[in-house]
């Protein structure tokens, strides 16, 4: 069974459960218990991140989207949408036991040519990258922090 370990997020008062040596926590989005693996736990802590400090509505965040991709189905962990429906920040979680390299961005950034957004994050909860899509020059720059909702 995982046992939540701390984070580099702020820590939030979730509702934890226990059923037959799984552990449950409460998604307050999608309304119900989720099994608490350890990608799940940095992926409730990012979507309370988001509400609280960066000021994202509620109702403009999509966990665990289907999409497409080369006849492929995939999920997206975090979409972030604006106020007209447009996907504007999608966000990439992986356990902290998972090194953040190039490969998870590539993986990231694949994702974005669904949904073709104005920003990327990438996090294992302990280490967070976030990039500024360059759609004119074909690139990314990388930022100090994600931008607040506006």
């Amino acid at each position: 069974m995982f046992q939540p370990v701390p984070l580099n997020l702020p820590p939030y008062p979730f509702k934890l459960s226990q059923q037959n040596n799984t552990l449950f926590i409460f998604d307050e989005l999608r309304k119900r218990d989720i099994v608490l693996t350890p990608e799940e736990w940095v992926r409730q802590h990012l979507v309370q991140f988001l509400i609280v400090h960066k000021k994202y509505p509620k109702t403009l965040i999509k966990l665990e989207g289907g999409l497409k991709l080369n006849k492929l189905q995939k999920r997206t962990d975090i979409l972030l949408f604006n106020r007209m429906g447009e996907p504007t920040v999608l966000v990439e979680c992986k356990a902290s036991t998972v090194k953040i390299s190039q490969d998870v961005f590539d993986q990231a950034a694949r994702y974005n040519l669904v949904h073709k957004v104005k920003y990327l994050m990438v996090s294992n909860g302990l280490q967070h990258f976030c990039a500024a899509i360059d759609y004119d020059n074909e690139g990314y720059t990388f930022l100090e922090d994600l931008p607040a909702y506006i």
